[in-house]
């Protein structure tokens, strides 16, 4: 992953939203590894979005915002459709559905990683739809080891190629019911 952040031009800064944050991991990580990022941090609970509230004026962090809401709300609004350069998430749902609510934040020419467990390729193979109706297309698939620990992870990296249409994401719950 820090590849693809180095890749990055750091005199830009870059924007990045963490999709169902939840543990804190990705997007507060990456906020406190590359502190020029701009981190969105998105949860629809709102006991995890007030401990993120709190860590962020402990550490006294720049340049994040938390957002109490759902994916399936704030992607259609116009301050963050297609608005970020990078859209993270972590073991929220399966790759189909994940990229029904990551994909509309991205802009073109952005990207989606979505970090995964080792039993990661029938996902891709079973999301190729939805990311051709969403407007993305797989990029690259990164397997490595978590140090010191026999335990392998995974980060799809799935680029913006196409506007997402206006219709995705769906209602709450119908990504999940009816998977594209």
């Amino acid at each position: 992953s820090l590849t693809l952040i180095r890749a990055y031009d750091v005199s830009q800064q870059i924007s990045v939203i963490d999709v169902g944050t939840g543990g804190r991991f990705p997007g507060l990580a990456l906020k406190i590894a590359f502190p020029w990022m701009k981190i969105t941090l998105l949860d629809s609970l709102r006991k995890r979005v007030d401990f993120l509230d709190y860590v962020i004026a402990d550490l006294h962090l720049e340049e994040i915002e938390t957002i109490h809401g759902r994916a399936e709300d704030y992607a259609k609004k116009m301050d963050y459709r297609e608005n970020f350069d990078l859209a993270v998430s972590r073991a929220v749902a399966k790759l189909s559905i994940l990229s029904e609510y990551c994909l509309p934040f991205v802009r073109l020419g952005g990207c989606f990683v979505s970090y995964k467990s080792e039993k990661v390729s029938e996902e891709i193979q079973s999301a190729k739809r939805a990311l051709s109706i969403l407007g993305g297309h797989m990029e690259k698939q990164i397997d490595f080891m978590l140090p010191n620990s026999d335990i392998y992870r995974n980060l799809v990296v799935i680029g913006k190629k196409n506007s997402t249409p206006g219709k995705y994401p769906r209602k709450a719950g119908m990504p999940g019911k009816e998977p594209l």
